[in-house]
């Protein structure tokens, strides 16, 4: 049968007001039997027409599915386990620190879940599974709705079938493309499997956050035990994670995962899985969380296993990594930094802190890169780069040893001016005549510009860089002052030459990488790179900074029974706060400050940096006997206050500046 579908067309756009006009002139018909019959016959027409053009319709609508399918991702690898490899980092005990990529845990089967696993599931994420064909038209045209009402997507109509079918084989991305491939797949799974298969899949596969995909890889890492043996209360917990697995974690956001929790119970009871009752008793109970069975020094794992995926390229097999990590080290640090912490309080409102320990040869032994990792996860040991201040001055006077002075060999500290720049001592104070001792040791801007300007700053950054400063330094003046960005894992690397009479080291967190079959895929090739310096300029800065704890800046981080050498920095405004040094073959660096590098009220570097370090290095350390002190200490403070003298050199400064 022959028909024209544009009479359909115009009815249908007719009622939707976007026909042809009311007014449009209609040919007049003359003959009313005639009339009559053309009436007949065309509601018969359009009854014809209509039916064309939704058969049409569904013809193109079939096409355009066939078009997205084109491309639709191989899904002969369903059952296979396709989760990330292994990683299992080691420490230098060779005790397990972390553990990932172990994220599908093990297959689990229905049969082998108390009932309310899966439905607390079910009562939150899809209440219709058994009843559907993987796409639930209800909740599609509902969310269709609410996101329309509110202009946006906040309402998902996406059936459990239609999640796996993404989880597995497609991407997050919110494209027509991706959701006509997700119906696609979610019909294919329904037809190819059964509903329990279908939520088997699901449960073994559905991400739960914290690196745990399955049911029961989320339970270890939640409640350390087989998804087996959840109780009620703690399948809820997991079943509100899957909204938001980040927003939802009861590790990191108790309250908000306990209130998911008491909704999905609500959810239960509508779905008539449990009664008011039960549910009653089941929100009285408390839910208890597992200590991490590898939760020691996040900062660190990340920062390994950043390394540890590099080193290994694209090798796809489990791995295990033997790292430089130390645990009893680490635990000093963390105990070190809370008492630290606690005895500077006043001065560390609302300051990080960051905390890097390595040995003489490179390898970083404990690392904090936040006061809370729960808070915040980013790394400011080794992603932070701030102004190190006054640490950076033990390279200026480095650099004048190897050029021949020597510590006792005099400077004056007064105001000095290179150009038309003119930085002043901490509080304006000045000291006339100064060895070269002492102007490290009270930390003399003055003073260490003008020795800086005697060696040469091309001296001053070929020493530093060649002790392992990372990174570029600035030609300007103002390099002596420590003006160039470092992070505390940059500043303990260039210390290190320091404690190891003058090489310049590799800083590491990985000695070897295998796989689990034992092939050997890295294996450090030696941290020594050269020598940085002469032992015996080295040994003259390091008495230096004996001194400057003996009886300088730095003495509130003296440890009983060592001889420690270092240094503190303060930026402008304390903005920054540092204390570097080492010592017992320890290099240790303390950072605090603000992330927004806003000034801190009274903070030194040898305030509470210095106090920090002590506590951590007192803990770090093996006891030592310490002896009576009989004999004066060595380079005991000058007991002066002199007037500011003439700067008698200010006119060649300013020509050579």
């Amino acid at each position: 049968m022959q028909c024209d579908l544009y009479p359909a067309l115009t009815i249908v756009l007719d009622a939707w007001g976007m026909g042809r006009s009311r007014t449009t002139k209609r040919r007049k018909h003359t003959h009313p039997v005639r009339r009559k019959k053309r009436q007949k016959r065309g509601y018969a027409g359009v009854v014809a027409d209509i039916g064309v053009f939704f058969l049409s319709a569904l013809i193109g609508v079939a096409g355009l599915f066939a078009y997205f399918a084109r491309d639709l991702p191989d899904t002969s690898s369903l059952w296979r386990d396709t989760g990330a490899p292994k990683i299992t980092l080691l420490a230098v005990d060779g005790s397990p620190i972390s553990i990932h990529g172990t994220s599908m845990g093990a297959p689990v089967r229905l049969a082998d879940l108390p009932h309310y696993v899966p439905e607390a599931i079910l009562a939150v994420e899809d209440r219709n599974f058994y009843h559907h064909f993987g796409v639930n038209p209800v909740s599609v045209v509902r969310a269709l709705i609410v996101n329309a009402r509110n202009g946006g997507v906040v309402q998902g109509g996406s059936t459990i079938t239609q999640q796996l079918a993404k989880n597995l084989f497609l991407s997050a991305d919110r494209t027509i493309q991706r959701k006509a491939q997700e119906f696609l797949l979610a019909v294919w799974l329904e037809q190819k499997f059964s509903k329990k298969e279908i939520l088997t899949l699901y449960l073994n596969r559905v991400y739960f956050g914290a690196g745990a995909y399955g049911i029961d890889a989320a339970s270890f890492r939640y409640f350390g035990k087989p998804a087996s043996d959840l109780k009620i209360g703690e399948a809820a917990v997991l079943a509100g994670l899957l909204k938001a697995p980040s927003r939802f974690a009861p590790t990191s956001n108790p309250k908000d995962a306990g209130r998911r929790g008491r909704l999905v119970i609500d959810q239960m009871v509508v779905a008539g899985f449990i009664t008011v009752a039960e549910a009653e008793d089941i929100v009285a109970q408390p839910i208890l969380l597992a200590t991490p069975r590898f939760s020691a020094a996040p900062y660190f794992v990340d920062h390994a296993l950043r390394q540890a995926r590099s080193l290994a390229g694209d090798v796809d097999a489990d791995l295990t990594v033997w790292t430089t990590f130390d645990p009893a080290t680490q635990t000093a640090a963390e105990m070190g930094l809370i008492a630290g912490v606690a005895r500077a309080q006043n001065d560390l409102f609302e300051t990080e802190s960051a905390v890097v320990i390595m040995d003489g040869e490179g390898a970083v032994r404990a690392m904090i890169g936040g006061r809370d990792y729960q808070v915040s996860q980013f790394n400011r040991a080794v992603q932070s780069r701030r102004q190190p201040g006054s640490a950076f001055k033990p390279f200026v006077f480095l650099s004048a040893m190897e050029a021949g002075f020597l510590a006792n060999d005099t400077v004056l500290d007064a105001p000095v001016r290179v150009g038309k720049w003119s930085p002043a001592n901490y509080k304006n104070k000045y000291y006339g005549e100064v060895s070269l001792r002492e102007a490290l040791v009270r930390s003399l801007n003055s003073a260490t510009i003008r020795v800086q300007e005697s060696t040469g700053r091309a001296a001053v950054r070929k020493t530093a860089m060649s002790m392992g400063w990372p990174g570029t330094l600035n030609p300007g003046p103002s390099l002596a002052l420590g003006v160039d960005g470092i992070s505390p894992m940059g500043l303990a690397g260039a210390y290190a030459p320091f404690a190891n009479g003058g090489l310049r080291v590799q800083s590491r967190v990985i000695d070897r990488i295998e796989t689990a079959d034992g092939d050997l895929i890295y294996e450090t090739p030696g941290s020594v790179l050269d020598q940085a310096s002469s032992v015996a300029s080295i040994e003259a800065v390091n008495q230096m900074m004996r001194a400057v704890v003996a009886w300088g800046t730095g003495n509130a981080a003296a440890v009983a029974g060592y001889e420690v050498a270092g240094k503190t920095g303060t930026t402008q405004d304390s903005r920054d706060g540092w204390f570097a040094g080492h010592a017992g073959g320890l290099v240790c660096v303390v950072w605090v400050g603000r992330d927004d590098n806003a000034p801190m009220q009274g903070v030194t570097g040898g305030r509470a940096p210095a106090m920090i370090w002590h506590e951590i290095m007192t803990r770090a350390l093996p006891p030592r006997y310490v002896a009576p002190i009989i004999a004066p200490v060595i380079d005991p403070m000058p007991a002066r206050d002199v007037e500011p003298k003439t700067d008698a050199i200010a006119e060649l400064l300013d020509a050579t500046g």
